[in-house]
């Protein structure tokens, strides 16, 4: 039996205002309580549905972790304390602009809530084990200073990269001098490769020495401080757990550092972000090149090519999505913000909104971290987010690819935009930007529908020229969505829409006179695009099923396969067509079909009497034959030349009796 739900709703000192027969809907509640300052004077009112037996949302984010405190208070007073979630409606709704229209402030605060009665997906976790094992590269002074720092609760060597002196030795750590080649891993399994690496002499009088050199060297470590200076050794490393990268010369980077590094002992759990399904991939088949997309992408080089399919370390992975985004056959996914999630969110979302207003929202993915920030300063000292602009917040914004753009597109909004929170986030997302709006363009909709932001554009109005498709059914995976939407989204279509280079969509060119039929492509296709004709030799293509990996580009000995990229919403992309097909050649002794017939009289043309061993008719009429009259003719004719001679009689015993 489900629990009866209470909503608390806190108008904060009255600088916002509510529906609150809609809002207790859009919760599902079975009542609502409204207040002025539920974290000040009304606090005893929030104690008290605490201390009750319903479920109990509050409808204030800022001050949750002081909801939680106090529900563990009475939990251990009264070893009860009801169920308790927040949800922030203020700064995302609530503190709006002096003219916001009120219904629509009311309807987006309805549509926030009913999205968060969704069910959050769970990601799996994994557990990660640290020693405290730690390795500091960097020059003498600055390496050997942050070792005193984190010495107590780490095991640490350093490696220095200069000539600089060491006064005493330390039993606290260990010292060697050499240069960084190389570094791989994460927290609790680095691997890390070094050159001309000499270890420290403790041992003797006077000034401190080093032996003798090792040409390569090669540490495993759990955490990894780099004060080079330099470049980091990873890419993305603010993501990469484990790894301190530091310029020494700023004041207080050593201990800032420090701080954390120190903590990274013993058992943490790591979230398992994404899911692999590797017989969807369609990165390589026989050696033969493939879809390259998440390995362009990702911002921390987790993923790696592993033959067929690609291989992705969960140890490396931040979880920031933007493989998702791209992937072509959905062999990548999400476990925290999978696609399915996503657009019933969307769609929930939408919904109530129009049902309450009779209007489209606009819809702004943002951040998490930086992005909510900038919501929150925007309503506490501006005038807040747009009346009719319903956020959505996610880890990452790299997890928005073309594909979500247009599920919001298709779930009713009249603009889509991307709130970055600086340069890296606006090139992350640009490439499937532009090919969504490549999209709304071919479908007669203003590019302009979808966008990519700043801060300072949070409050203005809509500007969504074009007409607003009705929403359709969000069903199925993120290609089905897209087909859908833009097929919704656009008049009838003359000719298929085309698309940026690189876009997962598309058709395929065969040069018909280079094409040798010998159906290679058909046989590597990853995703079944490509098929043959079961009568004759043909090529057949269905261009729904196609994601322009370049397989069958790549694997053609006659180079004559080029991509097409280009979205075509039509019926006919959903079927088989024909692409290149001939007749086959009859076989002249019994007649059956074989072969394709432009490729044997290509042949007979280049070996007949150009050859030595077609210098005969007989022997070009093999040429002309299927296997088995090919080797019935070779073996058994009356020139055959590869016939044996006349079988001697077999003997018997009375052959030699009757001598």
């Amino acid at each position: 039996m489900v629990a009866p739900k209470t909503l608390l709703l806190c108008s904060c000192n009255k600088t916002q205002s509510f529906n609150p027969k809609a809002l207790q809907a859009a919760a599902d509640a079975e009542q609502v309580v409204v207040v002025d300052q539920l974290c000040g004077q009304d606090m005893t009112t929030t104690a008290r549905h605490l201390s009750g037996g319903d479920e109990l949302l509050i409808a204030c984010g800022q001050q949750a972790a002081l909801f939680e405190r106090l529900s563990e208070e009475i939990h251990a007073e009264i070893e009860h304390s009801a169920p308790l979630s927040t949800i922030d409606i203020r700064d995302r709704a609530g503190w709006s602009a002096p003219d916001a229209n009120p219904g629509r402030v009311h309807a987006k605060q309805a549509a926030l809530i009913a999205a968060a009665r969704l069910p959050a997906p769970q990601a799996p976790v994994k557990t990660i084990h640290s020693s405290g094992v730690c390795c500091i590269v960097g020059p003498t002074e600055a390496a050997i200073r942050m070792a005193e720092l984190v010495q107590d609760e780490l095991g640490v060597t350093c490696v220095v990269n200069d000539a600089g002196p060491i006064l005493l030795p330390s039993a606290g750590y260990d010292v060697a001098r050499g240069r960084l080649s190389a570094a791989r891993g994460a927290l609790g399994n680095f691997t890390l490769e070094f050159a001309q690496l000499q270890t420290l002499n403790p041992a003797g009088r006077g000034a401190l020495g080093y032996g003798e050199v090792k040409a390569t060297a090669r540490s495993e470590c759990d955490v990894f401080i780099d004060l080079r200076g330099g470049e980091p050794a990873f890419p993305g490393y603010q993501k990469r757990n484990g790894y301190f990268w530091a310029d020494p010369t700023q004041t207080g980077e050593l201990e800032r550092i420090a701080l954390t590094a120190r903590e990274r002992v013993g058992e943490f759990e790591k979230t398992v972000y994404f899911k692999l399904e590797a017989s969807l991939c369609a990165h390589s088949r026989a050696n033969k090149s493939g879809c390259t997309r998440c390995l362009a992408v990702c911002p921390t080089e987790a993923i790696v090519s592993a033959g067929d399919h690609v291989h992705i370390d969960s140890d490396i992975c931040a979880g920031c999505g933007a493989c998702a985004a791209v992937c072509p056959t959905s062999a990548v996914t999400m476990n925290e913000t999978p696609f399915e999630a996503l657009t019933q969110a969307l769609d929930v979302m939408a919904s109530v909104y129009r049902e309450q207003t009779d209007e489209a929202p606009r819809l702004v993915f943002h951040t998490l971290g930086a992005g909510a920030d900038s919501i929150a300063r925007l309503a506490r000292y501006g005038d807040g987010l747009a009346d009719d602009l319903i956020p959505l917040g996610l880890a990452h914004v790299d997890r928005i690819g073309h594909a979500e753009l247009l599920a919001a597109l298709g779930a009713g909004y009249a603009e889509v935009l991307i709130l970055v929170d600086n340069d890296t986030d606006r090139q992350a997302v640009a490439a499937e930007v532009e090919l969504a709006r490549a999209m709304l363009e071919g479908a007669q909709q203003a590019p302009g529908r979808v966008r990519v932001i700043a801060a300072e554009a949070l409050g203005a109005a809509g500007d969504h020229p074009g007409r607003v498709c009705e929403p359709v059914l969000l069903v199925g995976g993120r290609r089905d969505v897209t087909r859908v939407t833009v097929g919704a989204m656009a008049d009838p279509l003359d000719a298929p829409i085309p698309l940026p280079v690189g876009a997962p969509y598309g058709a395929i060119e065969i040069n018909a006179d280079q094409c040798t039929l010998c159906l290679a492509c058909v046989s590597l296709c990853p995703t079944g695009a490509l098929g043959d004709h079961p009568d004759r030799p043909e090529v057949q293509f269905t261009e729904n099923a196609c994601v322009q990996c370049g397989v069958c580009q790549s694997t053609c000995p006659e180079s004559a396969i080029t991509l097409q990229p280009r979205l075509d919403v039509s019926k006919d992309a959903l079927s088989a067509r024909a692409l290149h097909g001939e007749d086959p050649f009859e076989c002249v002794q019994c007649g059956r079909p074989f072969g394709v017939a432009s490729t044997i009289n290509r042949i007979v043309e280049k070996l007949q009497n150009q050859h030595w061993m077609y210098t005969s008719a007989d022997q070009v009429q093999l040429i002309k034959m299927c296997d088995d009259c090919r080797v019935k003719a070779q073996f058994h004719g009356e020139n055959a030349p590869m016939a044996g001679g006349e079988r001697p009689r077999v003997r018997t015993r009375d052959d030699y009796l009757d001598r």
